[in-house]
């Protein structure tokens, strides 16, 4: 590199956005991820040992990938070599596969190659790394924001430690924004920054969990605000509004509009309002809350509020929590609105919901008696003795697979629990236990062809 090339490097470096100067160079200055970077931890001593395998690195925007890889870069020994799949190719690979070769061969020196957007590659890019991987030519840290289950060759993963980085949370937020603010060499100690209490938990709240975005609000903000007279840039809560390009809604996570904002959505899918339904969905996903939490109350109602007058609702919001899961935002807005809209629109019943609370509260509170003596177990050697199973009348053996007898205890006989609505499909469950229960079987002969 010549000095030409080291000037541009360094005047790219000083100019660079703050987002890219206030990267962590080691892990001591590295922020978030204790569950995979803790000192101690498999990562953190394999880094500090400096004995690192091929890692894949996954999670969303802005939680640290490519900072670990340069910290690893910072740390190593091994030739470190950089490529982003984006803009990468055979060509590029084949390189580094043969500059790799020679390092090893002549001075027994491993390279390190990072891949930063690794699900980019299709399946032959991807197959064309695995035998240098697998030879240990090459040892490879790839990134990606998607699931690498689904977007990297399973050769890959099997030859490979996998590691999930978390969106970080707001006070992780916080402490990378007191840095860049204090930082006098890397951030922006220069320019006398006071930034107010509601502007930092705006930041930090809207950021979502991606620290390149609060930073480069909060850049911004430095660079578009005029000094006052004590020659101090005041930051508030209006100008992080204006920096963020986002409209910022009143919901906090632990206070009381996040209940109630949680609330309204229950009950407009219990009320069968799908507008309302969907305008409180979308305030939840607005302000970032977690569409697993979503998922959850979703399927809670459809059981709770809509129960078997439409059993569908249950499979179809179960189905939508799992697909939530694997999907993840923003596409899982989608799912999510699909479930809640379904639920909304769907025939209700909370009969199942009614009878299992009214059954329990009789558990608690009176006396239940026995298991009926011919419900019990009668197969096992001395159950006859003790009359266990006898005088049981098999339904099947009956017309429409039913028969009068006692079920519950003698305690309980005549307690109703289930009460099934008119409402959609449980109003056909109705017509049919009344027809049942008007038929006098105890009468009738059993079927020959049954049991």
């Amino acid at each position: 590199m010549d000095l030409f090339e080291i000037q541009r490097q360094e005047k790219l470096k000083k100019d660079s956005p703050l987002a890219e100067r206030l990267k962590p160079k080691n892990l001591e200055e590295y922020v978030g991820q204790e569950h995979i970077l803790a000192p101690g931890k498999l990562l953190w001593r394999a880094i500090k040992a400096d004995r690192i395998t091929s890692i894949i690195l996954y999670g969303p925007p802005g939680t640290g990938k490519t900072s670990l890889a340069r910290i690893i870069a910072n740390t190593t020994k091994s030739n470190f070599v950089q490529l982003n799949a984006v803009t990468s190719g055979v060509k590029d690979l084949k390189e580094v596969v043969k500059e790799a070769k020679n390092e090893l061969g002549m001075y027994n020196k491993r390279t390190i190659l990072f891949l930063d957007e690794i699900h980019r590659f299709n399946k032959a890019q991807q197959d064309g790394l695995l035998p240098s991987v697998e030879n240990g030519t090459l040892i490879l840290i790839g990134a990606t924001t998607e699931n690498p289950f689904f977007q990297v060759n399973n050769a890959l993963i099997s030859r490979s430690m996998l590691f999930k980085l978390e969106p970080l949370n707001e006070e992780h937020i916080k402490k990378i924004i007191r840095r860049a603010i204090e930082d006098k060499e890397k951030g922006l100690g220069l320019y006398n920054i006071k930034l107010k209490e509601d502007a930092m938990e705006l930041l930090a709240n809207v950021a979502g969990g991606d620290a390149r975005r609060a930073l480069n609000a909060l850049e911004l903000a430095a660079l578009t605000t005029d000094k006052n007279e004590e020659g101090k840039i005041d930051i508030d809560i209006e100008i992080i509004k204006e920096c963020m390009q986002k409209k910022a809604i009143n919901y906090d996570k632990d206070g009381d509009y996040h209940y109630d904002v949680v609330s309204a959505f229950i009950k407009s899918m219990r009320g069968s309002d799908p507008d309302a339904t969907l305008h409180y969905l979308a305030r939840m996903i607005y302000a970032g809350e977690d569409p697993v939490f979503i998922a959850r109350r979703i399927v809670i109602a459809a059981s709770e509020d809509v129960g078997n007058a439409n059993p569908h609702a249950l499979i179809l919001a179960n189905n939508a929590a799992q697909a939530v899961q694997m999907i993840g935002m923003p596409e899982a807005r989608i799912i999510l609105a699909q479930a809640a809209a379904y639920v909304a629109v769907s025939p209700k019943s909370n009969g199942s919901y009614v009878g299992i609370d009214r059954a329990i509260s009789d558990i608690e509170n009176r006396k239940i008696g026995q298991v009926p003596l011919h419900l019990r177990d009668g197969h096992y050697k001395g159950a006859k003795k003790l009359k266990h199973g006898l005088g049981y009348v098999y339904p099947h053996d009956y017309p429409n697979n039913y028969v009068v007898q006692q079920y519950l205890p003698d305690e309980l006989v005549g307690t109703t629990y289930y009460e099934l609505s008119d409402n959609g499909q449980e109003k056909k469950i109705k017509e049919m236990m009344k027809r049942l229960k008007g038929l006098s079987h105890n009468k009738a002969k059993p079927m020959s062809n049954k049991k």
